[in-house]
């Protein structure tokens, strides 16, 4: 599998709502809940999802706030991998 190109990453950013681009290699998104055990019940959701595609994203955890970062280094870039897994996240929330 390759890497996308710009204009396939900022195509497949349109399909998704508050993702960004960090830096070429990289898509985060800031997630926040109403409190910290929600927060954690999502965290716990995503790493589950994860596991079960065998792509882990970068996970930070600050009180009531979760920031979910997803690159391809094996591909050197962004794959439609980090794509899917931001869809799927969506719906975990």
């Amino acid at each position: 599998m390759e890497h996308l190109s710009i204009k396939e990453i900022h195509d497949r950013l349109q399909e998704l709502h508050g993702w960004e681009m960090s830096g070429y290699d990289a898509i985060y998104k800031e997630f926040e809940f109403d409190n910290f055990k929600q927060a954690m019940d999502f965290v716990r959701k995503v790493g589950e999802q994860a596991e079960h595609d065998f792509h882990y994203p970068e996970i930070t955890i600050k009180n009531n706030k979760v920031v979910i970062t997803s690159t391809s280094p094996e591909e050197n870039g962004l794959s439609y991998k980090d794509f899917k897994l931001a869809k799927i996240i969506e719906q975990l929330v």
